[in-house]
Parts: C-alpha cells; structure tokens; sequence
C-alpha cells in the first residue's frame, strides 16, 4: 500500500527526530520507521473496521424505531440493510479479519459515541434514504451505499480528527489509504484473508526505506561534505533543519541507490519539499539537488544500472 514517497517521508521523519534527541540511536530510529510503516497498514485495517461497526448502528436504529409507542409508517419500512446486506456480512464472517482486528488492538480504538455520531451523519444522506427505501438492492449496491458511506466520512472533520488522534500519520497516509479502502469495498463480498494484499512490501520499506535510514544516519558527514560546496552562498547553519535532511536523503539515493532514476530521486524531494517545509524550500532544494547531480555525475559519484536512469 505504501508508495516510496510515503516511505521517503516517513524515513525523513525518522531522521528529524534523531536531529532533535541526541539521545536517540540508530537501532531506536530503525525501531520506530518499522512502527511507522506498521501504522500504515493499521490505518487501513482501522478504517475496514471502523466502517463496519457504522454499518451496525443501523441495527440500533432499527432497535429504536421498533420501541416507539406511534410508530410512523417510515418507522415501520425501515431496514437495516446496510448492516444485513451480504457485502457487510462477509467483513462479519471473515474470522480472520476478526483475528487481525484484535491481535492489533484495533477493536479497542472504536469510539462508540463517535461511531454512532457518523452513522448519524450518513443516515441522513440522500444516498442512504434511498438506498433503504429501495426494495431490490442487488450487490452493487451494497458496495456502491459503502463507498458513499465512507465518502461521507473523508468529508467529515470529527472523523478525520478521530482518525489523527490514534493515528498520527493520517494525513501522510491518506491518499493511499483511500485507494486501498475503496478497491476493497469494490472487490466484496470476499473471505479469507484478502486484507494481506495491502500488508507493507518487503522490497519497498526494507530494502528501500529502511537502508536509506541507515545509510543516510551513518554516513552523514560523508554526504555532508558532499552538499557544502554546492551551496555558494549560502551557510550551512542557515539551512532549515528538515531541508538539509532532505538534501542528505536525495543525495544517498543519488550515490548509494544505482537503480533509482536520478529525475526520480529530484522530483520526489521537490514534491515532499513543497508539502513538508517552508515556501522557498522548493525552489531551494530544486536547485542545490540539479547542481550536485551535475558535480556528482563529473565526479564519477552517480553510477546508475539500467539504461536511461541517469537522465
């Protein structure tokens, strides 16, 4: 589920708080970038079980709908189906969803006071009044009134600040985690253990992410040395905390990786740079990187596999 940039912010990060706690070491930093991929892949496992317990209140609604002394006839066609609907029920069944839920304390996490609040939310929707009112839902139904559901839900602002309160890389995580949410909801009614296609890549956080870490931290006067004279006129204690990391991040791809691009390895820090630092940064760290690619490429540092990855 996690793309290389999310595992480059989630590494530059890691680096930020090792520059801010001299009491930190490299085995803590590794210990909590693995947590942190970790969390991503909880943020999707949340979600699944947060929309399945808003599912279920439609049984207490029904529940009190049923107790009123004058009951309206809408009172009377109500349906739970969006708790009973067979694309619900297969997230019920999955036992070893279940067994994921709890083996990772998320079950614990869900706020019933909160729960209700967005079914309440939904309930109210013109895509929800007439999904119950129609008598021949079909399963693409089903799905299509979950993904309005949790559509309704990435609106709500109590939600996303529930979501950043157990999850403190909600909004780094987001983007993906919608992607992932909605092509699950699409491929139900599903058993087994279909939650695992969205588990974190070996590949991606270990080879990728987690050396870059390590290389990054251990040769950070090496990459240092590299950066300074590209720097002109500028002192290096005048460069912010986090774009300095960045430059030492680019530049270990740079030299360190052979089979990532190097316009790869460019863009992408622009692009972080841009959501994670100050409105110069951008331009900033776009220009320092284009120079030293150019002097790392005359010095022979940037020696890259595979056609066309030096361009």
């Amino acid at each position: 589920m996690l793309s290389r940039r999310n595992i480059r912010v989630k590494v530059m990060q890691v680096l930020y708080a090792l520059n801010r706690d001299s009491n930190l070491t490299l085995k803590d930093a590794v210990s909590r970038y693995n947590q942190s991929v970790q969390k991503s892949y909880e943020i999707y496992l949340f979600n699944i079980l947060q929309l399945y317990k808003i599912a279920a209140q439609a049984l207490k609604e029904l529940e009190k709908r049923q107790s009123k002394l004058l009951p309206s006839d809408e009172d009377k066609n109500f349906t739970p189906k969006l708790w009973t609907n067979p694309v619900v029920q297969s997230l019920q069944k999955n036992m070893e969803l279940e067994k994921v839920w709890k083996q990772r304390g998320l079950t614990g996490r869900i706020d019933a006071d909160s729960t209700r609040l967005f079914y309440n939310e939904f309930s109210k929707s013109d895509e929800y009044l007439a999904y119950i009112k129609k008598a021949d839902s079909n399963e693409q139904d089903d799905r299509d009134v979950l993904l309005d559901l949790f559509k309704v839900c990435m609106k709500n602002e109590a939600y996303n600040d529930f979501m950043e309160s157990i999850f403190p890389s909600w909004y780094d995580d987001e983007s993906l985690l919608i992607g992932a949410v909605k092509k699950t909801i699409k491929a139900l009614p599903s058993d087994g253990k279909f939650f695992e296609e969205y588990l974190p890549e070996e590949e991606a956080t270990k080879e990728f992410g987690e050396e870059l870490l390590k290389i990054t931290f251990m040769k950070d006067a090496e990459l240092l040395a590299l950066i300074e004279p590209t720097l002109q006129n500028w002192d290096v204690e005048r460069v912010a905390i986090l774009d300095m990391i960045m430059l030492k991040m680019a530049v270990c791809e740079l030299v360190y990786f052979p089979t990532i691009p190097t316009k790869v390895t460019l863009n992408e820090f622009v692009e972080i740079a841009k959501l994670y630092s100050t409105d110069k940064s951008k331009d900033f760290i776009n220009g320092i990187l284009d120079r030293l690619m150019k002097q790392l490429d005359k010095d022979g540092k940037i020696k890259k596999e595979g056609r066309g990855l030096l361009e």
